[in-house]
């Protein structure tokens, strides 16, 4: 496939992004209003994809523009790196750490991951900014595959051949009931004890939901719901509230909400869920990425669930 476009006029077609008008981008990188308007035809031309809907009260970004503006920063970013690194090592890498990095990220990891990393990835001396794409664990898969974030911290192993799996720690599922309910006198839960309870469970297509559903099957069990929600954190304030009792992630349980709940381990299956990152086979990571993966790898990468209550 041959290249038509160039660096130019990505620039022009960031600046329109950002700005939200022809005129301003024409300001910002000191050229005319046409200058502007034939640079993002001739990408438009290229890509053969529409990437302004124009009219003349605005300028309205096309799917299409949304989609290529993370790789138009990406392609900017990596022939700044690479200008910077003819000139220059220590000041390209000194760029490479003042860089962004997008991360993915499935919800119920960040609190037992990110804060701690993201500390010893500054005292290590990097000052990137960080993008965090929060994602369901297969549009995370999907983000990671296209390029759209640089790496992945997620639930569920790569099963695509475009990325890999690395594990980080094992997470267990917990279930989470109310301080003064009966069961919370036993260290562990046996899944026909909560035959009759208001059960919450995780929305069906989830990777948590996933992984319970494949473990009932496997035993024979049936299991009811009387709540589904998405989100971890709304299980647990309905627990907090009285509404029932919900199957959530160890890691999902953070100390706020250990303080207003109990949490059991459950056993006759007992449920566990990989935890790792996720990158792109053959990608080459820049020197901020590969600083936080290290950062998130020197992690003591072990849940903080409340399992005493």
């Amino acid at each position: 496939m041959r290249i038509n476009y160039d660096f130019s006029d990505l620039e022009a077609f960031l600046a329109v992004m950002e700005t939200g008008a022809f005129h301003l981008a024409a300001e910002r990188l000191g050229l005319s209003q046409p200058a502007i308007s034939r640079r993002v035809q001739k990408l438009e031309a290229a890509l053969d994809s529409i990437l302004f809907e124009r009219s003349t009260r605005a300028v309205k970004p096309t799917l299409a523009a949304k989609r290529l503006k993370v790789r138009a920063e990406a392609i900017l970013n990596d022939a700044q790196e690479t200008a910077l690194a003819m000139r220059d090592e220590s000041v390209a890498f000194a760029h490479q750490r003042h860089m962004v990095v997008s991360v993915a990220t499935i919800p119920t990891v960040v609190s037992a991951v990110l804060p701690q990393a993201i500390r010893r990835f500054r005292q290590s001396g990097f000052a990137a900014r960080i993008r965090f794409l929060d994602l369901t664990a297969n549009d995370l898969a999907e983000a990671v595959s296209q390029g759209d974030a640089d790496f992945g911290i997620s639930s569920t192993p790569a099963l695509e051949s475009s990325i890999e799996f690395e594990p980080l720690f094992d997470d267990r599922m917990m279930l989470v009931l109310p301080n003064d309910h009966p069961l919370v006198r036993q260290k562990e839960i046996n899944w026909a004890q909560l035959e009759g309870e208001a059960l919450i469970l995780p929305t069906r297509g989830t990777g948590n939901r996933l992984l319970i559903d494949e473990a009932m099957a496997r035993e024979r069990l049936q299991l009811g719901w009387t709540f589904e929600v998405h989100r971890s954190t709304s299980a647990m304030e309905l627990v907090a509230g009285g509404a029932g009792m919900a199957l959530v992630p160890n890691s999902a349980i953070t100390p706020g909400f250990a303080n207003e709940v109990a949490s059991r381990p459950m056993i006759s299956p007992e449920i566990v869920r990989p935890v790792g990152l996720i990158s792109r086979v053959g990608h080459t990571d820049s020197a901020v990425s590969f600083g936080l993966k290290q950062a998130i790898r020197a992690g003591n990468l072990r849940p903080s669930g409340n399992f005493e209550g």
